[in-house]
C-alpha cells in the first residue's frame, strides 16, 4: 500500500487551488467582460450584433473567442511555478469549454442549464435585459454584484418546444 506524504498532499491542495481559482477568475472575467460590452464602446459592436441575431456562433467558434480573449492571462501564473501555471491553465481552458457550451446551450436548449435556477443568458436575450443577468455559465456575479433579475421564463411557448438532448446544438 502507498501512502501518500504530506509534500504530495500539499502539492495536490495546490494544483487543486490552482484549478479551482482559474474557474473562478475566468468566470469573472466572463461576467465583466459581458458586462463592459453592454456600455456604448467600440468592444460592444460585435455583441450587439449578438443580440440581433440572438444565436451563438456554434461551441467550437465560442470556445475559440473565450480562449484566445484568456490566453494572457493564462500565461501570467506561470510566474509562481510551472505546476502552478499548468493546473491554472487547465482550469482556465475547461471554464472556457465550459462557458462555450452553456452559452450555445442557453441559445438552443435553456431548460438543460440544470445547474443554475434559471437559465440567465437566455432569459438576458429573451426579455432584453440590457442591465440584468450577465452570466453565462454561471450566476453567481450576477448575484454578488446585484444584477440578478429573476423571471417566469418557462411558460406554455417554453414547454411546447420539443425536448433536446444535452448534445442537440450547433457545434460550429
Amino acid at each position: 500500500m502507498v501512502l501518500l506524504q504530506v509534500s504530495d498532499v500539499s502539492r495536490i491542495a495546490i494544483d487543486l487551488a490552482a484549478f479551482s481559482g482559474a474557474f473562478v477568475v475566468s468566470s469573472l472575467v466572463e461576467y465583466w467582460v459581458h458586462r463592459l460590452m453592454h456600455k456604448p464602446y467600440k468592444l460592444g459592436e460585435k455583441h450587439r450584433d449578438h443580440h440581433r441575431r440572438n444565436e451563438g456562433q456554434g461551441v467550437i467558434w465560442e470556445f475559440r473567442d473565450y480562449f484566445l480573449g484568456g490566453l494572457i492571462a493564462m500565461v501570467i501564473p506561470f510566474i509562481w511555478s510551472i505546476e502552478f501555471g499548468i493546473f491554472w491553465v487547465i482550469g482556465a481552458v475547461f471554464f472556457a469549454a465550459f462557458s462555450a457550451y452553456a452559452h450555445q446551450l442557453q441559445h438552443e436548449n435553456p431548460r438543460k442549464c440544470f445547474w443554475m435556477k434559471m437559465p440567465v443568458h437566455y432569459v438576458h436575450h429573451k426579455y432584453g435585459q440590457w442591465h440584468h443577468n450577465f452570466g453565462l455559465a454561471v450566476d453567481w456575479w450576477d448575484h454578488a454584484f446585484g444584477t440578478y433579475k429573476a423571471v417566469e421564463w418557462y411558460d406554455e411557448q417554453e414547454a411546447a418546444k420539443p425536448e433536446l438532448s444535452f448534445s442537440q446544438l450547433r457545434w460550429f
